[in-house]
């Protein structure tokens, strides 16, 4: 095989248009896709019949408009190219009207009371900068997704609208610090996927794997990822053949994926691709993970992407690397060979670290969903407080900035491995920070948090506006300076002012300890432990405001989502909860009946063959077991009485609350009693696969 041939080949890109498109016409989408002019009708008629011509080429029969509501995942409405003509016949035809716009019923998408359920009509509206790509012989061409009165219904306009805010308020900055070259800057993303694969037949036993993601029942197994021995080590056979084969649809896609390997957890994997615009980036993200999933059942396997499929072992995250680049090849975020006298580089980093500290509840309700709740904060992923880690050396940059001290730049640092056979090199400035929500490494800033499962546009959006923000306000202030050669001293002193007024928000230490939680307590910090605390601050004024200052969401716009997410996480829950239910009364309660009747028949047959030989260990585990589902059963009808109690809170935040501390609360009782039992009873009486067999039987 040989990737460049292959690579980009199911992909209407860049040589395909140049290759397919008259000049002019190729010419005009260009101006489109980087300066966002309009497409006339005639051209994108042009533009239609080559890309149909080009999917037709490559086995495509049907053209879909690809969006993403606010499901969190894709959706899709395909139609044939074909057109009836005399006779009987067809033709195959495709319009510029049907490239630029679609109309999907939208009255069963979610819109968090924007549209009444008989208000159908929603558009899709054809997205030039990310290119069609071929799937399963449907030509899929990315769309924004509104509604008919105009209010957006997707994760993508928000996106976009904020990295055109992005790019007008960098440019301010660039342009009185004195670059006159640049043209455009965009946010760049490159985010790491984690993910579970396990075996179909044995994933096929467990409802709770089938309607939730994720095990509501399980008893730890006798090893899990105590010996550290599965991160990055071999991959096993049937796990690297997937891989494989994953690797290549994703290189047809176009999709840079990089790297794989294990992950901590068993049965746990990453796969990472390179940096890209974060439109696109947003994009592939989404393909990707549809992607892992039908490969992995072509290989006998599921993919899991919850955050939590399994409790006691690590769950998954999707590190988000962001940075900011020109069209010139230039990252805002690269702090040279001299950080401190990098005036540019000190300005955007400033605006970040004011970003982060201004709006932790926005960051923080970025990467909230019901899923990641299991996930943050547990020694594995970062904690719920919002923090930044810069690293010892451009603290230490900073620090000079901060108090006008002298800062004395550190020489190489020499790696000496004292092995002839093995090469000295140069280290890093600083180490990395695992522990910490939002770190700097190196050229970009890896924000931890974000939930495995999650679209990452919502995550990229928020980030992009608030730094967009912050550098809005600076421009505002160094635009004023009339004499330009007090420019960089202007600048620096605005960085140092914002430094002294923002340092709460680095810290550089250990996120999981206790006293983190204590001091980010003493800083003023905020900690939302959970969606339900943190959502309800979505719709804040301040936020309000921020949003519709810059035009990305109206305050309809907003508390719709508000709405949406709120929603989703009660009925997760209540799914969830439901499940738990079904599996606890129709199987564990009949399996453990079954064993003990089983136990009490046995000593019964000895007891009356001779007293002597009733088998005390099997007494006590009768009564111990009879005791347990006695609790069992308790602990189900606080459950049945928690779940019906939810239907009398109202209000959206209010029932979401409950769901977390009754619904959540009595789920997790009911789990306690039932892993106590599986762990004290026959494996061929429990009625599903252990912990044992499912992290271990790829």
């Amino acid at each position: 095989m040989k990737v460049p041939e292959i690579f980009g080949s199911l992909v209407f890109n860049d040589a395909a248009m140049k290759e397919r498109l008259p000049k002019g016409t190729y010419k005009a989408l260009k101006k489109t896709i980087e300066e966002g002019k309009s497409l006339d009708i005639s051209v994108a008629n042009v533009v239609a019949h080559s890309m149909k011509e080009w999917a037709l080429e490559h086995g495509a029969t049907h053209y879909t408009h690809w969006f993403q509501p606010m499901t969190g995942i894709t959706a899709e409405k395909h139609d044939s190219f074909i057109t009836p003509t005399e006779g009987g016949g067809v033709i195959m035809e495709f319009s510029g009207k049907e490239l630029i716009k679609g109309e999907p019923d939208a009255s069963s998408f979610p819109s968090g009371g924007i549209r009444a359920t008989f208000e159908a009509r929603g558009y899709t509206a054809w997205d030039p900068s990310s290119y069609a790509f071929i799937k399963d012989g449907s030509l899929c061409i990315p769309t924004a997704f509104c509604s008919y009165t105009g209010e957006i219904l997707d994760k993508k306009t928000p996106l976009l609208r904020s990295m055109e805010v992005m790019n007008v308020q960098a440019l301010r900055i660039l342009r009185v610090l004195g670059d006159n070259e640049t043209e455009r800057v965009i946010t760049t993303v490159g985010p790491e996927q984690e993910y579970f694969l396990v075996d179909k037949e044995v994933y096929k036993k467990r409802k709770d794997l089938i309607y939730c993601g994720r095990t509501l029942f399980g008893a730890r197994p006798p090893k899990g990822q105590e010996l550290d021995d599965h991160y990055f080590g071999t991959i096993k056979p049937r796990v690297s053949a997937y891989m494989k084969e994953l690797d290549e649809a994703l290189w047809k896609y176009g999709i840079y994926a990089k790297t794989k390997h294990n992950e901590v957890a068993p049965a746990q994997h990453e796969l990472a691709p390179i940096f890209d615009s974060s439109n696109i980036a947003t994009d592939h993200n989404q393909l990707t993970m549809a992607t892992m999933k039908d490969i992995a059942d072509k290989h006998g396997l599921v993919c899991l992407l919850h955050e939590k499929p399994f409790a006691g072992v690590n769950g998954s995250g999707k590190h988000n690397n962001w940075s900011m680049s020109t069209n010139t090849g230039k990252n805002l975020l690269d702090p040279s060979k001299n950080p401190r006298e990098n005036i540019m580089f000190l300005v955007f980093l400033a605006a970040v670290i004011r970003a982060a500290d201004d709006h932790q509840d926005l960051l923080r309700i970025a990467v909230a969903s019901a899923g990641n709740d299991h996930r943050l904060g547990g020694n594995e992923a970062p904690p719920a407080i919002i923090s930044m880690y810069l690293g010892d050396d451009l603290s230490e940059v900073l620090r000079s900035v901060m108090y006008n001290e002298e800062y004395t730049k550190r020489k190489d640092l020499i790696m000496e491995t004292n092995a002839n056979v093995l090469p000295n090199f140069v280290k890093d400035t600083s180490d990395r920070n695992r522990t910490s929500p939002f770190a700097f490494t190196g050229n970009k800033f890896e924000f931890r948090m974000v939930g495995s499962a999650e679209n990452i546009a919502c995550t990229n959006t928020i980030i992009n506006t608030i730094v967009a923000d912050a550098l809005c306000d600076f421009a505002d202030e160094l635009e004023k300076i009339v004499d330009k050669d007090n420019i960089k001293a202007a600048a620096e002193e605005l960085v140092r002012k914002t430094l002294l007024e923002h340092k709460r928000i680095i810290f550089n230490g250990d996120n999981y300890s206790e006293e983190w939680v204590a001091e980010a307590k003493k800083r003023g910090l905020l900690n939302f432990r959970s969606l339900p605390e943190a959502l309800p601050h979505y719709t804040d004024e301040k936020n309000v405001k921020l949003f519709g200052k810059y035009g990305i969401y109206t305050d309809v716009e907003l508390r719709s989502r508000t709405e949406i997410i709120l929603e989703n996480y009660s009925k997760i829950i209540n799914i969830e909860a439901l499940t738990a239910l079904d599996m606890a009364k129709k199987d564990i309660v009949p399996a453990v009946t079954a064993y003990i009747r089983e136990l009490a028949e046995t000593i019964s047959l000895l007891k009356g063959i001779d007293e002597d030989l009733v088998p005390v260990p099997e007494v006590e585990l009768l009564k111990k077991l009879s005791r347990l589902l006695s609790c069992f059963i308790n602990r189900i009808d606080e459950l049945d009485k928690a779940v019906v109690g939810a239907r009398d809170v109202e209000g959206v935040a209010e029932n979401a609350m409950y769901y977390k501390e009754s619904v959540l609360g009595a789920m997790q009782s009911l789990r306690a009693v039932a892993d106590e039992m599986e762990s004290n009873m026959s494996a061929k009486h429990w009625p599903y696969p252990s912990y044992g067999t499912m992290l271990f039987s790829v």
